[in-house]
């Protein structure tokens, strides 16, 4: 077939089809030479190789007319194969354009993957020359058009967030309403009663594990397990291939818009941070052979060699403008073609790095905070990374959330009932403003959350000390082993009546705490009901049994995803659970009230000394709502609540605090008694707290 080319434009990035035919562009600096490929529909039979006409501003174009949506192709790049200076151009290998809307067919492992010679004594100074098409997925040229009809984002403030975290597969495949054929995908994901079940939750946003096409490792595969997690990105602008059960990114769509319908917000959680293509030793997949020395930091006078501060083997220079552009493009593209709600940044430090350590005025931050269309969506970041200075937990730039690893480790260790966490444990309460009360931030800057998919489940939390990840094949030497967990007196499953029951009442304590804090709650897909990881804390490769969740609950599962509908009921009734600004404890002269006082069981304030007493594991939070209350008072806004944390292994009788004449304090939650109905008591006798529970109260007009 003849192909009529045009020199086309070099914007945008990516194929894109008008109507009549494709444009092509490609980034690479030090290309001498890009060749586009086209395939025929079984995605093996190359139909031809095209030399892109034109290089303008470091980008390599061309326009091919009659070419439509569906064509599948890759690039082949032509320059300097040497190492030592950074540059691993091999023109044998065929690559994933960075910008492809969509993927076709799986990677399949072989040496011709790679651009040097597996076995040779020069490792990856040496040269292979076998072409890799046969074994890599094609890209495929897609038509963006699609009829939204009356969908919009839901646009949560983010006092009415919260984050409800889920896996594609995990959600899906043992789920007993979402079809066979449709298991594992978007359109599994998209089966009405599963969206239904997490709306009545009350949850407002789903967190997506990634799914940005992504590559299962090879050694994973030789043990017959997959990289299940997905933090293993390839292809930042398209779905993940099995994700799709119909092969067309409308199904993606189909599901956001489905959630959209039932007020759900879809957030991302994206990887930025590197690719799947490794160290030095890895395969030739994309950006190693479009531009390696652009794409990847690389070790100063040892371009060889890759900085590795993501502990996977390379980490993307975001600070190079190319990387930038490609980064919050796909952003962008995320959000305005596929209508997401926002994202959620794995190992984010990364992505404010400079040359002498962390900034907020990197590149990335300030391209982020300057561009309309991400100034409206949520962003949410993992602040560390495993390079020098990685924790940057609170430094991310005003607008920003984060996910807040203090918060989870304290509320583990005080529920566990470890000496001396009652200072931490009040901070963390407060959405930690000894760590986000700067540069204006809000409380919602603290993304709190006990459980989430890396570490024990919370039900594993209460019924294991140490992590059982044998099943990973790694002698269960992976996974963190600082899980502050506590099995409750066994080691996994028992049929004892008195565990069982104190597992299922810490579990309570982990899920009221989480919800009735200041800042935004996250909650991982299963702890509602108790789902078991049996111990493994690291689940990345498990694509199976124990990694997926399952759906057949009894009796105990149920009455805890009562209970969940329930703390999330409470938290959005009573807005002082959720204040907009940091509770620091300071007396109000006009309104003569504190927004928050901390109360000891005698029902008086906390004293310094009891502060510093580290056997102290009782606490009380008096959240006083008339601090809030100014104007036009909407229902429940000047409400004062009494929160009660007791870890103690003993009951403790705790005097409510005094109230004036008229009122009096009702029970609204106790999680020794869950099932109960709202109670109120008098003030005559002390209130006994059942050893390791907590309690909420509400002060109410007799």
């Amino acid at each position: 077939m003849d192909y009529r080319v045009r020199e086309g434009l070099p914007f945008p990035m990516g194929a894109h089809w008008d109507g009549k035919g494709v444009n092509f562009a490609l980034f690479s600096r030090n290309a001498s030479k890009v060749e586009l490929c086209l395939f025929a529909d079984d995605g093996q039979r190359e139909l031809a190789r095209i030399a892109l006409p034109e290089y303008s501003n470091e980008v390599w174009h061309g326009y091919i007319e009659g070419l439509a949506p569906g064509q599948l192709y890759g690039y082949r790049v032509h320059g300097e194969y040497a190492p030592e200076a950074g540059h691993r151009f091999n023109a044998n290998k065929l690559l994933i354009d960075p910008y492809a809307r969509q993927l076709w067919g799986e990677l399949r492992w072989d040496p011709a993957l790679f651009g040097y010679e597996i076995g040779h004594k020069d490792k990856d100074l040496s040269f292979d020359e076998r072409d890799s098409a046969p074994f890599i997925p094609k890209c495929r040229v897609v038509d963006e058009g699609y009829d939204w009809g009356s969908d919009r984002h839901p646009q949560k403030a983010w006092n009415e967030t919260s984050f409800y975290e889920m896996h594609v597969r995990g959600m899906t495949m043992r789920h007993p309403k979402v079809r066979d054929d449709l298991r594992g995908t978007f359109a599994g994901l998209a089966t009405p009663d599963l969206l239904d079940y997490v709306r009545a939750l009350g949850v407002s946003a789903i967190e997506l594990m990634p799914i940005h096409a992504f590559v299962h490792d090879q050694y994973l595969l030789d043990k017959g397990l997959r990289n299940y997690w997905g933090y293993n990105s390839i292809a930042f602008f398209a779905p993940h291939p099995q994700y799709l059960s119909d092969g067309g990114i409308e199904e993606f769509k189909r599901f956001v818009a489905a959630a959209h319908e039932r007020d759900l917000e879809v957030v991302l959680d994206v990887v930025y941070n590197h690719t799947a293509e490794g160290s030095e030793l890895g395969p030739t997949l994309s950006f190693r052979g479009i531009d390696n020395a652009v794409y990847y930091k690389l070790l100063p006078d040892q371009g060889r060699y890759y900085i590795n501060d993501t502990g996977t083997g390379n980490t993307l220079d975001t600070g190079h403008p190319r990387v930038v552009q490609m980064v919050t493009d796909s952003l962008r593209y995320w959000v305005e073609v596929m209508h997401v709600d926002g994202f959620r940044f794995d190992l984010a430090t990364i992505l404010g790095r400079e040359p002498d350590g962390f900034s907020q005025r990197n590149g990335f931050f300030v391209a982020v905070a300057q561009d309309p269309t991400l100034a409206r969506v949520k962003l949410v970041a993992e602040p560390w990374d495993s390079g020098p200075g990685g924790y940057q937990l609170g430094n991310f730039p005003p607008g920003w959330a984060e996910w807040n690893g203090r918060y989870r480790d304290t509320l583990r260790a005080f529920w566990r009932g470890d000496p001396g966490q009652l200072p931490d444990l009040a901070r963390r309460l407060t959405a930690s403003g000894d760590i986000y009360d700067h540069q204006g931030r809000s409380p919602f800057a603290s993304v709190n959350f006990v459980a989430v998919h890396d570490g024990f489940s919370l039900y594993d939390l209460t019924a294991y000390n140490d992590k059982h990840n044998e099943a990973n094949g790694d002698d269960n030497r992976d996974g963190s082993d600082d899980n502050r967990s506590w099995n409750c007196g066994v080691e996994g499953p028992t049929d004892q009546e008195d565990i069982v029951e104190l597992r299922q009442r810490q579990m309570r304590n982990f899920l009221a705490s989480l919800f009735f804090s200041q800042g935004v709650p996250l909650l991982c897909s299963g702890d509602e009901f108790g789902a078991t990881r049996q111990g493994n804390n690291n689940v990345y490769c498990q694509d199976n049994d124990l990694g997926w969740l399952h759906w057949d609950h009894d009796a105990a599962a149920q009455a805890q995803i009562r209970f969940v509908q329930k703390v999330i009921q409470l938290r959005q009734r009573y807005p002082m659970l959720r204040h907009g600004r940091f509770l620091l404890g300071r007396y109000h002269e006009t309104l003569k009230v504190k927004d928050v006082s901390w109360i000891n069981a005698n029902g008086e304030e906390m004293t310094e000394g009891e502060w510093q007493d580290e056997n102290a594991r009782c606490l009380g939070v008096l959240l006083d709502g008339r601090a809030q209350a100014t104007g036009i008072v909407r229902r429940g806004e000047d409400d004062t609540l009494l929160l009660i944390l007791n870890a103690a292994a003993q009951a403790v009788e705790f005097c409510l605090p005094k109230v004036s004449e008229g009122k009096s304090w009702e029970r609204l939650v106790d999680t020794n008694i869950p099932d109960a109905d709202a109670q109120s008591f008098a003030l005559s006798a002390p209130y006994l707290v059942t050893a390791r529970s907590l309690l909420l109260f509400v002060l109410r007009t007799q």
